[in-house]
């Protein structure tokens, strides 16, 4: 199988990039005061102290938006707010994935419930057909957990539909969801703690979390019959990032589509404590979880369709974060209202990215439309930079911005477009790495 967000070790050796994004970002720099103690900045604010991995000019505008907008700023605290910073968790304060992470650890250890009346439909509104026959041929109803630590076809029958959105026999897993604010396969490992408390999910996993940290970098473990990743590393140059934005004032939040209290475990490492770390969100029952989904904007909790997902991720960022109520939730804010600091690697954060009106920091994982959003960089505040880990190397073809490069809510593609509807040119990748040696845990 070609497991999402596979991933094997290294470190970043960066590349040089291109001249057009070099000048855009050079221009941008005019618009942010220079920091320099020279230049009278106080020797007590916070520094950004890893250099290594960061790509060019990327660390030094970090700094500045650190000092403009941080307690030593000019732009510090207006009207009593603090600065807000938001960052995606998985591939970009760390290396691989959490939800994956957890998955194959609850099929390793049993885990799994079995679903009410033996009805697979009852895990996912958006399951097929075939898929819920497929699963309640390989998972029989026999007892109160499914025993996938054993019963490797069912195990295997879980892996793929959560993997791959299809069956093992290649049909189709899910079908009938909004593209723009949800992925049923992320929602889908949440759905699966259906029954467990919250505390016993965080136990899974802190114990899953334990594993990966502990295996060698470019470990794989054995899922059924499939070998998957096994190991996860933290990011130094990112906890580095969220602590000296947090020494700065900056209020900091982790947005993860991954399930909150899973996203809960890993974040309190990085100093993200509960009341800023957000996730997708279970409704409980009785003290357990349900298959059931919080909701946000016009999505009322129990309809499960919508996460903290492209679109999605607005809204909770947006409903929680920013105290924006009601279906103003769904809408992009005015500027005083947004966060300052974004940070992501994929199409699952554009739309929050897009949001942050200071600096946006993209991890280059050629997903198509950030890519080509942070590579047209229209307004000079998107930063890219190869993965601190593993990074890619350059992509061979533009990026099909002008053509397929967005996805729509049905799925079809589009063109990427710019705010004022004019579709953004191919962008060919100048910002990459090479295979190196990774850093430690």
């Amino acid at each position: 199988m070609n497991f999402k967000r596979r991933a094997v070790a290294a470190a970043a050796v960066l590349a040089v990039a291109g001249a057009g994004l070099a000048t855009v970002q050079a221009t941008a720099e005019a618009t942010q005061p220079a920091s320099h103690p020279a230049r009278g900045r106080p020797e007590a604010c916070p520094d950004l102290t890893v250099s290594k991995g960061w790509y060019g000019e990327n660390k030094a505008r970090l700094q500045r938006m650190i000092d403009t907008y941080g307690h030593c700023g000019p732009q510090r605290h207006k009207g009593g707010a603090r600065p807000v910073a938001t960052f995606d968790w998985d591939n970009t304060v760390i290396k691989n994935d959490i939800g994956d992470a957890t998955m194959f650890w609850l099929l390793r250890n049993g885990k799994i419930r079995t679903p009410e009346r033996g009805d697979w439909h009852t895990t996912s509104r958006y399951l097929t057909d075939p898929a819920a026959k497929a699963l309640a041929k390989a998972c029989p109803a026999t007892g109160t957990t499914l025993p996938t630590h054993r019963n490797t076809a069912c195990a295997d029958e879980i892996l793929s539909v959560y993997s791959e959105a299809t069956t093992t026999a290649g049909k189709h897993a899910f079908d009938g969801f909004d593209r723009r604010r949800m992925e049923p396969q992320y929602a889908w490992l949440a759905q699966l703690t259906r029954g467990w408390t919250t505390r016993q999910v965080k136990r899974f996993a802190a114990a899953a979390r334990r594993e990966n940290l502990a295996a060698p970098v470019g470990a794989e473990q054995r899922v059924g019959t499939e070998r998957v990743t096994g190991w996860v590393r933290y990011y130094d140059q990112q906890r580095d990032l969220i602590r000296t934005l947090k020494k700065a004032g900056f209020d900091v939040h982790i947005v993860s589509a991954s399930p909150e209290p899973v996203a809960e475990v890993w974040a309190d490492a990085v100093g993200i404590d509960a009341r800023h770390t957000l996730g997708i969100r279970n409704i409980t029952a009785h003290g357990r979880q349900t298959a059931h989904l919080k909701g946000c904007g016009t999505v009322r909790d129990g309809d499960d369709s919508m996460i903290t997902y492209i679109d999605g991720k607005r809204c909770w960022i947006n409903k929680e974060i920013l105290g924006v109520h009601g279906a103003a939730a769904q809408k992009v804010q005015p500027a005083d209202r947004r966060q300052v600091f974004a940070a992501g690697d994929s199409d699952t954060d554009v739309s929050f990215l897009r949001d942050a009106t200071g600096l946006r920091l993209v991890l280059n994982r050629n997903k198509n439309e950030l890519m080509c959003r942070a590579y047209e960089n229209g307004d000079g505040r998107w930063l890219v930079n190869p993965m601190f880990i593993e990074p890619k190397g350059k992509k061979a073809d533009p990026y099909p911005c002008a053509t397929t490069g967005y996805t729509r809510g049905d799925g079809t593609p589009a063109p990427v477009r710019r705010t004022d509807g004019s579709v953004i040119p191919d962008q060919r990748d100048t910002v990459y790495g090479e295979s190196a040696p990774s850093s430690a845990p």
